[in-house]
């Protein structure tokens, strides 16, 4: 079955906003779902419809917004006013799925509580994102998480700042952990009819991705510290180094076989007493300095085009850096472009991605109100 039409029958109501959230609904739309975003017109829609960078020239749809609203219909509904809200509850009647995005007890308060769908939608599925979980109602803002949980106090140049990442690192996180338990809960809905909740928490997403930086303090004692791109635990895995045409070149080297192939190709004869400091990864690791002093020496005096196809040749992991434009025009990456009328999307689910997606633009505030409504009243 093509993943394109593996939700064609599936019903998604979207009371998120943001990224998080989102992002799981246009997951939805590019299986196949009809995905039903829901937006107070009172307050202007999803917040991210107002986030443009400086000189952003958009319409009420920002470069944001796009990131993770493909595919959808949005209708425009005041859960505050009890006619808005009861047209809400008759769509979750119709649907599947319902994603939320509110702080404890917020949802509730509205009447979109789990529970309360459930009243009237017993087999809904209901996936819940906050930013510390069911039991704490602060707001969670992914910048906020990522100073709380680590990420920010191990991001940055050693002797510098600790650093956000450029990236809402820790909503993409939790999206993909929302998808897994929806998955999940439509796996146990087919197999007992019954519906679900799934809760997801920004702060549990982001401490489950430390991953060995955790362990690096759970099982080995030592807190992780700020490093730059250098890897605690491999070497020379991060760094960078000025090539002789002025590129940077990324070295991953993560085996003793791949090092011992990138002597080689930058044909430096180690000394007996150099080797006894660098011939194998923990020596690497604790003699970093000398490590990089000789690579440098090298890397300088040779061109990075020539350089980088002689280390895929002998499949030394290796990359010169580029910046998100070139990125983006890689042949490499075409296929995850969704296209539409006036800009192209990137795609949210990467699995077989030969497989053309096609969807709607991201829709305007309230574009299909009219419609919607029309539905339910049949």
């Amino acid at each position: 079955m093509q993943n394109g039409r593996l939700f064609t029958k599936l019903k998604v109501l979207e009371l998120a906003s943001v990224l998080a959230g989102p992002s799981v609904g246009q997951f939805f739309a590019e299986l196949g779902a009809e995905v039903i975003k829901v937006e107070n017109p009172n307050t202007g829609g999803d917040v991210t419809r107002s986030w443009r960078i400086a000189g952003e020239e958009t319409d009420d749809r920002s470069a944001y917004f796009c990131s993770c609203n493909w595919g959808k219909k949005s209708v425009a509904l005041d859960l505050t006013r009890p006619s808005d809200r009861s047209q809400v509850i008759r769509l979750a009647q119709r649907c599947d799925i319902v994603i939320a995005s509110y702080k404890p007890g917020d949802a509730e308060k509205l009447g979109v509580g789990y529970h309360q769908l459930k009243a009237v939608n017993p087999s809904i599925i209901y996936g819940q994102i906050t930013g510390y979980g069911p039991g704490d109602d602060r707001v969670g803002y992914d910048a906020v998480i990522q100073a709380e949980s680590g990420f920010m106090d191990l991001n940055g140049e050693k002797d510098g700042e600790p650093t956000k990442m450029p990236v809402a690192l820790i909503d993409v996180l939790a999206a993909h952990q929302l998808k897994e338990g929806l998955l999940l809960a439509i796996l146990h809905k087919e197999r007992t009819g019954e519906g679900s909740k799934v809760d997801v928490s920004l702060l549990d997403a982001a401490i489950a991705s430390l991953a060995n930086q955790a362990t690096n303090w759970l099982v080995a004692g030592k807190v992780p510290s700020r490093q730059g791109s250098v890897h605690p635990n491999i070497a020379p895995y991060g760094e960078t180094f000025l090539t002789k045409d002025g590129r940077r070149l990324l070295l991953a080297v993560g085996s003793d076989k791949q090092f011992e192939a990138l002597l080689t190709v930058l044909e430096i004869s180690l000394t007996e007493e150099i080797r006894k400091e660098l011939i194998t990864n923990p020596l690497r690791v604790k003699n970093r300095v000398r490590l990089r002093d000789l690579l440098s020496q090298s890397i300088r005096q040779m061109e990075s085009q020539p350089l980088l196809a002689r280390l895929s040749e002998r499949k030394v992991p290796a990359g010169l850096l580029q910046n998100v434009r070139d990125a983006l025009v890689s042949p490499q990456v075409q296929h995850l472009f969704i296209q539409g009328s006036h800009f192209r999307g990137l795609r949210n689910f990467v699995a077989n991605p030969t497989e053309e997606v096609k969807l709607s633009e991201p829709p305007h505030l309230g574009q299909h109100t009219n419609l919607i409504l029309q539905e339910i009243q049949r």
